[in-house]
């Protein structure tokens, strides 16, 4: 693919993940000042927000939305702004995640904002609540952060279910996280009659670790989407990564630019997401271009995986 295809397609492989719109608190970078200092964050304050921020993406062009239960109310959100528009459903990919449950109780200051839960049990209640949320059902349903500890790969009557779910025409899959991502892709498209045709993994210019893997998952023509291409804001200007900042300004665009650019000049790459929560940072990320640097250049800004998700973990919610 070349550089003009790759900038005329752009809106078309960039999706808009709500995990930031849905709920009051989350882990991304300049969340105060991107929301506003002091700014409302009720849910009737957020949902608004949500609706703008939808109705930006419908605009320019972007076709695929990523929501999840653990996302507070943005699969309802989604929802309501999918009941004031009905026409928009058909022309969307929409997304969802199973296997985590909000219970951040709409505060920032939650003790703890969300909880893991692989079991068929959960499932069960959570695809109800989901098409109840929705008000259709997804497009794609992914099993939420599947990592090398879960024991959903080896659920025999969770996998059965799933099949069920594949079979009735929604695409199954699920999300990764953590430094042994690959590893949970490789297992996963090793196993007999897979249910999985889906996978969303944490891919950027500071933890590219998974990258042959998602090339694996594409050859074997499971649907890719890059999630965290911004790094929770740290590949932004509001992140302090100096490196990488440099970087960007060698190429002339801005470091969410670089960042997004890198991503989408991979072929198995998909779908992009972006967390903006702002109509302004939306049309800042289309402004993505595929980076002029060598990617050795690039290569460059890489950390060891577990250095990396060790950061992650430590990141405030606010």
């Amino acid at each position: 693919m070349d550089d003009i295809e790759i900038e005329d397609s752009i809106a078309s492989r960039l999706g808009l993940g709500l995990a930031a719109i849905g709920r009051p608190a989350y882990i991304t970078a300049g969340r105060a000042k991107d929301l506003g200092e002091g700014a409302d964050r009720s849910v009737d304050a957020m949902r608004a927000r949500a609706h703008k921020l939808l109705d930006a993406a419908w605009w320019l062009g972007i076709r695929y939305i990523d929501a999840a239960r653990s996302y507070g109310l943005a699969e309802q959100f989604l929802g309501s702004w999918l009941a004031e528009h009905p026409g928009h459903r058909d022309e969307l990919t929409i997304g969802s995640k199973w296997g985590y449950e909000y219970i951040g109780d709409w505060r920032l200051d939650a003790p703890q904002q969300e909880r893991k839960e692989h079991s068929l049990a959960l499932f069960d209640r959570q695809w109800a609540e989901t098409l109840e949320a929705l008000g259709t059902e997804p497009d794609v349903y992914l099993v939420h952060s599947l990592t090398s500890d879960s024991l959903a790969l080896d659920d025999s009557a969770l996998l059965d279910r799933l099949r069920s779910l594949r079979d009735s025409g929604v695409r199954v899959g699920f999300s990764t996280s953590g430094p042994d991502q690959a590893a949970v892709i490789e297992r996963a498209l090793g196993l007999a009659d897979s249910p999985f045709s889906a996978v969303q993994s944490t891919w950027n210019l500071l933890e590219p670790s998974v990258g042959d893997a998602l090339a694996a998952a594409n050859d074997a023509k499971w649907l890719v989407v890059v999630k965290e291409v911004l790094a929770n804001g740290r590949l932004t200007s509001q992140g302090g990564e100096t490196a990488a900042e440099s970087l960007a300004a060698e190429d002339g665009q801005r470091l969410d630019g670089l960042a997004i650019g890198a991503a989408v000049t991979h072929p198995w790459a998909d779908i992009v997401l972006t967390g903006a929560v702002t109509r302004k940072q939306l049309k800042q990320n289309l402004d993505a271009r595929p980076p002029s640097l060598d990617a050795e250049r690039l290569a460059e800004l890489a950390q060891p995986a577990e250095e990396y998700w060790v950061a992650r973990a430590a990141r405030p919610w606010s």
